[in-house]
């Protein structure tokens, strides 16, 4: 049971981590640069994470599932923001 909270854990981190960098890669164009290193840039951080908690790569889909989820919901609502803007 223990094990499956780190999982949860590591996974709702790897969806919090991703979602500002997800939000900040709305304002750049599809497939520069720092379109790319923003989609990448929690990777390191996740994977030091799961190595520190002892997880096995059997893991690597849960935590790129919460990753890609957070970078959805950062640009969606980033998307939205700037329609709010835009409305008045």
């Amino acid at each position: 049971m223990e094990g499956a909270i780190v999982i949860t854990g590591l996974v709702v981190l790897a969806l919090i981590v991703s979602i500002p960098c997800g939000y900040i890669r709305q304002n750049y164009p599809k497939y520069s640069f720092m379109w790319f290193l923003l989609i990448h840039l929690p990777i390191p951080f996740i994977v030091l994470l799961r190595i520190e908690a002892g997880l096995s790569w059997h893991i690597i889909p849960l935590t790129l599932g919460g990753s890609i989820a957070g970078q959805i919901i950062g640009g969606s609502v980033s998307r939205r923001r700037k329609q709010n803007v835009k409305a008045p």
